[in-house]
């Protein structure tokens, strides 16, 4: 699978370091049941997923829109960008 790096282009998925499905967390800072739930009780969804991705050659977060299905990258972008379309 290669997934494209808005600053290095396409690579090998061996570059980047899976971080895990772009969720939102729940607000406050105190242990909840939403905080629980969001830690141990998470959906694996079949389809298409957005994920954060950690390209280590150049240390960029990178928001993968992504088919878990058939590893197909719909789509790419910096993090700090938002989500790719």
């Amino acid at each position: 699978m290669r997934i494209p790096c808005p600053h290095c282009g396409a690579r090998d998925r061996r570059e980047f370091t899976y971080k895990g499905a772009d969720l939102a967390a729940p607000g406050g800072t105190e242990w909840s049941d939403a905080w629980d739930d969001y830690l141990h009780l998470r959906d694996n969804p079949a389809g298409e997923l957005t994920e954060l991705w950690y390209h280590d050659p150049c240390g960029t977060w990178v928001s993968v829109r992504r088919d878990t299905v058939s590893h197909a990258v719909i789509g790419s972008a910096a993090a700090s960008a938002g989500r790719p379309s």
